[in-house]
């Protein structure tokens, strides 16, 4: 099963009204890398987020990608994954899910908790320690390459 994201308008909306309680602009820069960022489920770097906007807007620069992002995820709309151990991605599924890497082509596919999953319960913490974030990186071979290495 495939974690779905929100759906695209109420994603927007939701933008929206993050941004505004925010007390920020709602510039055509913001919205346009966030639109960006919902078009495909595959975790780019903020580099490739700025290669995919820039065309549609010439002005843009990566340095606005960069803020644009981290404002994302300061509000809560976005998520920082790191999923090579070197680049930070940017998810915009926001659901409790975790992620996928197939170690052959590195496709990155959104993964969903087990109905009832609770993963604070899968560790023996140290009395007094406490939980703020936690990620789940599975790496192994995806469908499609895993037939390939059938053949």
């Amino acid at each position: 099963m495939i974690v779905r994201a929100a759906n695209p308008r109420r994603q927007l909306k939701r933008y929206e009204e993050s941004i505004a309680q925010g007390g920020m602009r709602l510039t055509r820069q913001r919205r346009h890398v966030y639109e960006v960022l919902l078009a495909r489920p595959d975790h780019p770097t903020a580099m490739e987020v700025f290669l995919r906007a820039k065309p549609e807007m010439k002005s843009l620069s990566l340095a606005t990608v960069y803020n644009v992002l981290e404002t994302l995820v300061q509000r809560g709309l976005a998520r920082k994954v790191r999923l090579d151990g070197t680049s930070t991605h940017y998810c915009a599924n926001t659901m409790e899910h975790g992620h996928f890497t197939c170690v052959v082509c590195g496709a990155v596919l959104d993964v969903p908790l087990l109905d009832g999953g609770e993963l604070e319960k899968l560790h023996r913490l140290p009395r007094g320690y406490t939980v703020v974030q936690q990620e789940v990186s599975l790496h192994g071979t995806c469908a499609t390459c895993g037939k390939k290495m059938t053949l």
